[in-house]
């Protein structure tokens, strides 16, 4: 078994990455950590925001969460354990980062897809994202990279979808994108 490999799904809140990543661990030969933002969130690892009674002010404590999540990614592939992460990569300078710190692992990077009415469809019944996150992440979340492989998750089942993806991962025969980009970068 190869350890530290990474399936990194990249898509708009609300598009259905936790629920395909779960997919992919029913499925995949090899036992993969799904790994996410909002687990540490869901964790109630931060402090009470502001909004919240609390005395932490989200837009000066986001950027270091950010930085700590994609810091925690490396550590767990360098312990010989799978990933599945399941991201929404807002900024290019987060792409590059990420790029920078997963470069010694084989990162598989998949485009998560979804038509913005459905987006806002499915914020609405969730009920805990803020009322047009979903639209803003579409507008930049996948225009920084290509991808290895992309899925539109309205058009079929999770199950589908992780097949898909399992069936890419493992057919692949090129060095993936996060690769290239870091080639291209450090010449």
């Amino acid at each position: 078994m190869n350890s530290g490999q990474i399936i990194f799904l990249n898509g708009p809140s609300s598009a259905g990455k936790s629920t395909l990543a779960k997919a992919i661990q029913q499925q995949i030969d090899q036992p993969f950590w799904h790994v996410a933002s909002d687990q540490f969130v869901a964790a109630q690892m931060l402090p009470a925001r502001h909004a919240e009674g609390g005395d932490f002010a989200w837009h000066v404590m986001r950027p270091r969460f950010f930085r700590a999540f994609h810091r925690c990614l490396p550590a767990i592939a360098g312990a010989e354990q799978n990933v599945i992460v399941d991201h929404v990569i807002e900024f290019e300078a987060w792409l590059y980062e990420l790029v920078d710190l997963l470069a010694p692992y084989d990162v598989f990077f998949v485009g998560v897809y979804c038509p913005l009415e459905e987006l806002e469809r499915r914020e609405r019944l969730r009920g805990d994202r803020m009322p047009g996150e979903a639209r803003d992440h579409l507008q930049v979340v996948h225009s920084f990279a290509a991808y290895d492989a992309t899925v539109d998750t309205s058009v079929a089942t999770p199950a589908v979808h992780a097949a898909d993806v399992i069936r890419a991962w493992h057919g692949r025969r090129a060095a993936g994108v996060f690769q290239q980009l870091y080639t291209s970068r450090h010449r």
